[in-house]
């Protein structure tokens, strides 16, 4: 099985460098696919009740055999469920669905500043970590001024914070301000859906390692010592994802892929999201 690196949060719990990511995933078909992940060697599975399937997560994971001490589990409260007393609500409910006593972590999915609960959200975060619902807390899509004004009102900073990422957007500011409260920085859409395979610094780079561009995008996010949770629903292409610790890339390459940031999103902008 690959041996896949661990980061330390600052509250002294580790994670996985490189995680599955289930957004998206059918959820039939939801079982099956977390089932082949977890034989194909990744130990961090990345939900949310929103994605709608919480149950097949679960299912997948004890159909696996894998102890669940051995896997890192993270979920999402979503926007229409933030608020103290329905962030409680949603948490057991994600608890209750997987079929779990304990998650790893859980995030706020989006900060949704037009609805300014994400505070009072924190703050309940903070409460269910302390009473053992969840190991650690952390958010995702928070830019610098959400992240600062929890800490600020609350004196805990989140041990990760899960945004967009990938050469084409690869959100420098974000990156640092993270950095500057010892959050780690967790890439979704880490493959920027493929939009940069063709391009010359990743072609060049799998033409002299013999990767794939998806495997030289994920030893990039590696070697920027993100977090990274690719998705696949093909086992072949799991075990690919996974197979990005036999090789390195040059401080050329890492230099010429830094060149392709041109601040393109595939989903929203968090300042201004407020689907609820």
């Amino acid at each position: 099985m690959t041996d896949v690196p661990r980061l330390t949060f600052h509250d002294g719990h580790t994670m996985p460098q490189l995680g599955f990511g289930i957004w998206q995933v059918d959820a039939d078909g939801a079982a099956d696919v977390v089932q082949s992940a977890l034989e194909t060697g990744y130990r961090m599975i990345d939900g949310a009740y929103i994605y709608m399937n919480e149950a097949g997560l679960g299912e997948g994971l004890r159909r696996s055999g894998v102890p669940r001490d051995d896997v890192f589990i993270t979920t999402k409260v979503w926007n229409g469920d933030q608020g103290r007393d329905k962030a409680r609500a949603s948490v057991r409910r994600s608890l209750e669905t997987i079929g779990v006593e304990q998650l790893d972590l859980v995030l706020i999915h989006w900060p949704v500043p037009s609805q300014d609960l994400y505070v009072e959200t924190w703050e309940a975060f903070i409460e269910m970590r302390n009473e053992g619902l969840m190991r650690s807390i952390g958010v995702s899509n928070f830019n610098a001024d959400h992240l600062e004004r929890i800490i600020a009102e609350t004196g805990e900073a989140p041990v990760l914070n899960q945004i967009e990422l990938n050469p084409e957007l690869q959100q420098p500011q974000m990156r640092v301000a993270n950095a500057a409260h010892d959050v780690i920085t967790q890439a979704w859409t880490p493959l920027g859906n493929a939009r940069s395979f063709a391009a010359a610094p990743i072609a060049d780079a799998a033409a002299r390692t013999g990767k794939s561009p998806a495997q030289v995008i994920l030893r990039w996010h590696v070697q920027m010592g993100h977090a990274v949770i690719p998705r696949s629903i093909k086992p072949a292409r799991q075990a690919e994802n996974l197979d990005v610790f036999d090789f390195e890339l040059s401080g050329e390459e890492m230099a010429a892929i830094a060149t392709l940031d041109v601040g393109l999103r595939t989903g929203p902008d968090p300042s201004v999201f407020k689907m609820l």
